[in-house]
């Protein structure tokens, strides 16, 4: 089985901008999403995927990701629930990590999130300066969240981070 063992975090400067290479616009629905799993249609770039993930256990969650046709991937994104998530994401090394940093546009546009896959749970990882507050475990960060309730339709007064 396939696991994702990922960690998020907000981004608090636009250092991260600094010598990197320009990133790539990523559209991406969903198809069926609840608290056991998410199926997920992805355009990256030229290339589209279909990415189904499970339940997590801690930060750990099986995925299993596939390539399927750019043309299947355009048409199963008008079947997705409303608010396709959009956002450009740029790699970043630092130290040994690469980081990707995703640039939300439309309904999600001025947020910015960092995220790291490890190897297990407990891995060591270098953090860059322009790294902010930890939300792995905070549900609204969550794509699938995004999606059903964008960023900038939150509440003024509830806690962005």
């Amino acid at each position: 089985m396939a696991t994702e063992i990922e960690r998020k975090f907000l981004v608090k400067s636009d250092a991260w901008r600094e010598g990197g290479p320009p990133g790539e616009k990523i559209c991406q629905g969903y198809l069926a999403s609840d608290r056991q799993r998410a199926v997920r249609v992805r355009l990256k770039g030229t290339k589209a995927f279909l990415t189904v993930k499970g339940a997590g256990e801690g930060i750990a969650r099986a995925e299993f990701e596939y390539p399927i046709p750019v043309a299947d991937a355009q048409e199963m994104l008008a079947l997705c629930l409303p608010s396709p998530v959009e956002k450009i994401r740029h790699e970043r090394h630092c130290g040994s990590s690469l980081w990707e940093v995703d640039e939300f546009r439309g309904e999600n546009a001025g947020l910015v999130v960092a995220e790291i896959e490890l190897e297990a749970e407990d891995s060591d990882f270098e953090r860059p300066d322009w790294l902010g507050e930890e939300v792995t475990h905070d549900p609204r960060y969550l794509n699938t969240s995004l999606a059903k309730h964008p960023w900038r339709k939150w509440d003024e007064n509830e806690d962005l981070g």
